[in-house]
């Protein structure tokens, strides 16, 4: 992942609403959210919930999809885990991290889906 793909990302991270949504899309899985749940789950005002969705959109962090009437949102998992993979690429000094050469780390339970 570029640096730059990279920055985009996190700058539409760093606003708490933004970040609500990328969180509770993750949460959700492919399967989507329709924009109104997403709204009606973070309590914000529709008009609200879709500037930020399009700024999470414009950096690759969510896609959307039509679904009869509705605009389906989804997390992008290839991009979540491009950020990862760039912030993470010297971790450890080129080595492959493990919770046990993360000892602080290492009594927290992994997320569901990683190894």
């Amino acid at each position: 992942m570029e640096t730059q793909d990279v920055l985009a990302a996190l700058a539409a991270l760093a606003q708490e609403s933004r970040l609500a949504a990328f969180r509770l899309l993750v949460q959700i899985g492919p399967a989507g959210l329709a924009a109104s749940k997403i709204a009606e789950q973070l309590e914000l005002a529709p008009s609200s919930l879709s500037f930020h969705l399009k700024e999470l959109s414009h950096a690759g962090l969510v896609s959307a999809r039509q679904d009869g009437r509705f605009l389906i949102y989804s997390a992008n998992f290839d991009t979540m885990n491009g950020v990862l993979a760039f912030l993470t690429d010297n971790c450890c000094g080129g080595q492959r991290c493990t919770p046990a050469a993360l000892p602080d780390c290492a009594s927290l339970p992994a997320p569901a889906g990683c190894a």
